[in-house]
C-alpha cells in the first residue's frame, strides 16, 4: 500500500502590503475592536457589550489574533481576580486614519446606493 506525500502548506503567501493589512484586520469584529480600542483602553466585559452580539469565544479569538498582529496589547494585572486590560499599540493606533478614510468612503457608497434605490 502506497503512502500518501506529507501534505504540504497551501495557505498562500501574502504577496502584498494591502493583503497583508487585510489579513490582520479583516473579519467581523476586529475592525469594530480597534474601533472601540482607539477610545482607550477596555477590558474583556466592556468589548463584549460594545460587541453585542459576539461570542466569548469568537472575541477571545480576534482579540488573540489582533495581539499576534501587533495590533493590541493585553496587559494582565497581578490581582485576585485577575484584570485583563486590551489597549491598542503604537502600530495598531496607526489604523486609526485608514479607518477614519474607510469609514468615508463607506458613507459615500451608502449615500449612492440610496440615491440609486427606485
Amino acid at each position: 500500500m502506497a503512502t500518501k506525500p506529507a501534505r504540504k502548506n497551501t495557505r498562500k503567501s501574502v504577496g502584498c502590503p494591502v493583503e497583508t493589512t487585510i489579513e490582520a484586520i479583516g473579519g467581523r469584529w476586529k475592525v469594530l475592536i480597534i474601533h472601540h480600542l482607539l477610545e482607550g483602553t477596555k477590558r474583556f466585559g466592556e468589548l463584549t457589550r460594545l460587541l453585542d452580539g459576539v461570542s466569548a469565544r469568537t472575541l477571545t479569538r480576534q482579540l488573540r489574533e489582533l495581539a499576534e498582529s501587533g495590533v493590541i496589547e493585553r496587559y494582565v494585572h497581578q490581582q485576585i481576580p485577575p484584570k485583563v486590560d486590551y489597549s491598542l499599540t503604537p502600530l495598531g493606533r496607526k489604523l486609526a486614519p485608514i479607518l477614519y478614510a474607510m469609514h468615508e468612503w463607506g458613507e459615500e457608497v451608502e449615500k449612492r446606493r440610496i440615491r440609486s434605490k427606485p
